[in-house]
């Protein structure tokens, strides 16, 4: 017997292998592990809505927004302005400010603008509002991803399905506690706007109706801290959460939790600005649509930090200030379909697959020691490396095992030993023609290469597309399918030829051919 590379790599192999699966396998506390999806240790399925259109006048509201701030900014007078579903709507008083305001909205993408003298029409073009709404569902996709990985859920699938819903997985949930929880964090808008209270009307809060405020430009906004509280607001916010780049909990003199955020550059310099002008007069901290703190202010506000206060536990503290961070949903969300998968189901399907995989590998082995003999017990130390390999690799990289990924490991088994077979028949084939064993192993191997890489290729190409177009349990049949081949690559091909190197001069001492590959001395010899 003498030692090769391919030895020493394939050793490498079963020892990485048999190392990083242990974690795995025993479930040890220490050491990286794979996942569970949600069909093996249950959790919680959710199929979302998203209200695109809601998204459009958000936009318009935005574009609001940026021309008060403009007109303030650079002393253009302008009236009326509002902002509905639809388009956005001002009077410019003075004709002078047109060449200004004119270049200022035709940096707006997508706008549509029509204006007869000092009346001005803002809207957007249908290739915009489409645009908007793509934007909208993509944006949910990666706020509510963000969100959940700030939650701390192992490996959550969050993926578009059709047009504007969103597929949400959450493997691990298991209390009602915990999924009312991730719901309403998934749910939540996180939509915060700093905005003005009306100080000329804000006493009629109570008693003037939306109808009624509208025609003042104002919004009426309940108070998020006083049962039927109501603040009289400007319907233009100042600026809003898009300049948000950071929210942390911290706690206040009465050790209650409170969120200081802070804002961008330009979002701390409008915040600045309009703070210094509106000395003695009140903002309103306003959260998903609620007036949380409307404090008056005392002198100007630089640096652009704030903080919201309100009484919340520390948990919902956290929950809020991830919302922040994780950025507001551009249009709300909505629930379609909601299932809850008990763990006893996974159980289950972890038995049901582990059955079939126990029973494939048990009549995999037995076939290869039956019918090739050695060859056949060479073959299958390769396919005890492979699998060792497929859950050392998938546990290293953190991946999630899916039961169709069970099923792409019980199918890897069948294509591991595949290329053995092919090898084993051709070096048969070769001893038929009664050339010596040197010859036989080292051809055999070189006219099986090329229908082994063509499959293995051909199959891996597949697996990739699988991967990147696939969602879910797709992805997790995609991923055990492509470790498994290269694996195989790896075990099979590379591992047995060194392993017969290794012992081709015991081979050729021996002379017998039907013990190493199954075949008898009279067909050999013939």
């Amino acid at each position: 017997m003498k030692l090769n590379f391919r030895v020493l790599v394939f050793a490498a192999a079963i020892l990485f292998g048999v190392v990083f699966s242990i974690p795995s396998l025993l479930q040890t506390d220490k050491g990286t592990k794979i996942t569970l999806g949600l069909d093996l240790q249950g959790g919680l399925h959710m199929l979302l809505g998203v209200k695109t259109e809601e998204a459009v006048s958000s936009r318009l509201k935005a574009i609001a927004s940026g021309i008060n701030h403009f007109s303030e900014r650079e002393e253009v007078l302008i009236d009326g302005l509002t902002a509905d579903d639809e388009s956005v709507r001002f009077t410019l008083l003075d004709s002078d400010d047109a060449p200004a305001m004119d270049k200022m909205l035709a940096e707006i993408e997508g706008g549509k603008i029509v204006h007869d003298g000092e009346n001005y029409h803002i809207s957007l073009t249908p290739e915009a509002v489409q645009k908007t709404q793509k934007q909208a569902v993509d944006q949910a996709i990666e706020t509510i991803r963000n969100r959940l990985d700030q939650f701390g859920l192992a490996e959550p699938t969050v993926a578009r399905q059709g047009v504007d819903n969103i597929l949400v997985e959450l493997p691990g949930i298991k209390s009602a506690e915990e999924e009312q929880r991730a719901r309403e964090l998934i749910s939540r808008a996180a939509k915060l706007e700093l905005m003005a209270v009306d100080e000329e009307r804000k006493m009629r809060a109570y008693t003037m109706t939306s109808a009624e405020a509208a025609r003042f430009g104002d919004v009426v906004l309940p108070d998020a801290e006083k049962a039927g509280g109501k603040y009289l607001v400007r319907e233009i916010p100042i600026l809003d959460g898009s300049m948000l780049t950071d929210a942390q909990v911290a706690f206040n003199q009465n050790n209650q939790p409170v969120i200081n955020f802070s804002l961008n550059s330009e979002g701390a310099q409008i915040f600045g600005d309009f703070t210094g002008k509106n000395v003695g007069n009140h903002l309103a901290i306003v959260l998903d649509g609620q007036v949380y703190s409307a404090p008056v202010i005392n002198e100007r506000i630089g640096g652009g930090h704030g903080q919201i206060s309100g009484n919340y536990t520390v948990e919902q503290a956290q929950d809020l200030a991830i919302a922040l961070r994780s950025g507001a949903l551009l249009a709300p969300i909505f629930m379609l379909e909601k299932r809850s998968v008990g763990p006893s189901l996974g159980a289950d399907s972890i038995q049901a697959s582990l059955i079939a995989l126990i029973g494939g590998f048990v009549l995999v082995f037995a076939f290869m020691i039956v019918y090739y003999k050695m060859a056949g017990i060479i073959a299958n130390i390769a396919l005890v490396a492979n699998l060792f390999l497929i859950i050392a690799v998938m546990a290293m990289f953190g991946a999630t095992l899916t039961l169709p990924g069970m099923a792409g490991i019980v199918l890897t088994v069948g294509m591991a030993v595949d290329a053995n077979v092919i090898i084993s028949e051709r070096i048969r084939e070769l001893l038929y023609q009664g050339v010596s064993i040197h010859k036989a192993i080292e051809e055999g191997y070189a006219n099986a290469m090329r229908a082994i890489l063509d499959a293995n290729i051909t199959t891996l190409i597949a697996a990739v597309v699988l991967y990147v177009y696939g969602t879910g349990a797709i992805k997790g049949f995609a991923i055990t399918i492509s470790i498994g081949i290269l694996a195989s690559m790896l075990t099979a091909i590379l591992g047995t030829h060194g392993i017969y190197e290794m012992l081709e001069t015991r081979i050729a001492k021996s002379k017998n051919v039907s013990l190493w590959f199954g075949i008898s001395k009279k067909k050999a010899a013939a």
